[in-house]
């Protein structure tokens, strides 16, 4: 995706093995045993297990968790003839429905996951929505839609203390990915945009630079923002910690690469980060859709035309493909993925006042 592959070994070689052996040797089962210590290696052991639909996983276990329950939702998936592979599914309630569309477009091999999950846990519906643009290869993105809503549903605190689960769980999972790719020669990582619904409860988790916009009110409001490297806080916090931003084509950490926080990225470790900033809100009758999307759309389609775009298709589905489709048309040469959630308050009004 952003990622210079051709200059990963020169520079990180003669960069930075330099200024690592001025500061001391890095050893990265050191910072996996930090996280250990810092967030337990029990936490994650609540008995809570999912069943993989494609892209979407649903709670169906027995849980432990006192009502804990399941609701499998309808889906349908399609390949268009341009080869835009789309989905969509509506709860059981009709409060909510998305949608999603993916397109390799002009690369050669597709980075891009995504995942969906829905479920009802504590008497609580929950909702999370996911978008992974890998760089360097797919492993990372591939990991994330496997592992990364299964981990943060299964913190002990994600029902009390939703937004530390998340941050916890980011970081917790990306130690995991770094583990898991221990005894390998890639390097490659990746993006996490994460929506998660807790009831009426929105929290937005951003690692990266893809991005959650929202329509609120008939107006964009973006819910994340880029982790670019030359952004003054994230290039302050790079360079505090013995990193350089440099000018290659655009900025990037060490030269290689263009964002300043990701998932996976060994060599890059110490400075490119996988702690999430959170923004939280709570939904009402101003919400109107949510787009999710890797910057093979941001790159090309500003954050007001994605939320016009979107609201020009009743079904978010059709949404979804819109915005692929608006994307490529306008030039974008990256891989592209997009999730559209539309929210339903007029059935939520008539539910209530039906009870």
């Amino acid at each position: 995706m952003l990622c210079k592959a051709s200059l990963r070994n020169l520079i990180i070689r003669a960069g930075y093995i330099e200024n690592f052996g001025k500061q001391g040797t890095i050893h990265f089962k050191d910072f996996g045993k930090g996280l250990d210590e810092k967030f337990g290696t029990s936490s994650y052991q609540v008995n809570r297990k999912f069943r993989s639909f494609v892209n979407m996983m649903v709670d169906n276990s027995n849980s432990t968790q006192p009502g804990s329950t399941v609701k499998v939702l309808p889906r349908k998936e399609n390949v268009t003839e341009g080869g835009y592979a789309t989905g969509g599914w509506k709860s059981e309630d009709g409060r909510l429905s998305c949608g999603y569309s993916s397109f390799r477009g002009k690369r050669a091999s597709m980075e891009d996951c995504f995942d969906v999950k829905m479920s009802t846990i504590d008497g609580k519906p929950v909702c999370l929505f996911g978008i992974f643009d890998g760089h360097g290869g797919s492993r990372a993105s591939e990991f994330l839609r496997e592992h990364l809503f299964e981990n943060i549903v299964k913190h002990p605190q994600f029902m009390k203390d939703t937004k530390l689960a998340i941050s916890e769980t980011y970081q917790r999972t990306d130690m995991d990915f770094l583990d898991s790719e221990s005894n390998t020669y890639r390097d490659d990582g990746s993006t996490a945009s994460a929506a998660v619904l807790v009831g009426t409860r929105l929290y937005v988790a951003n690692v990266g630079d893809s991005r959650a916009v929202i329509s609120k009110a008939g107006k964009a409001v973006a819910l994340s923002e880029d982790h670019k490297p030359n952004r003054s806080d994230e290039r302050k916090r790079i360079e505090n910690a013995g990193g350089v931003v440099m000018w290659a084509g655009t900025w990037r950490v060490g030269g290689v690469l263009a964002m300043s926080r990701a998932f996976g990225n060994r060599l890059l470790k110490q400075f490119v980060v996988a702690e999430p900033e959170i923004q939280e809100q709570e939904i009402d009758d101003e919400f109107e859709l949510l787009v999710l999307a890797s910057d093979g759309l941001w790159d090309v389609v500003p954050n007001e035309d994605a939320v016009s775009l979107a609201k020009t298709e009743e079904e978010p589905e059709a949404a979804a493909l819109k915005l692929a489709e608006t994307a490529f048309s306008r030039g974008s040469a990256d891989n592209i993925t997009c999730i559209v959630v539309k929210f339903h308050h007029r059935q939520a009004k008539t539910d209530s006042a039906q009870g």
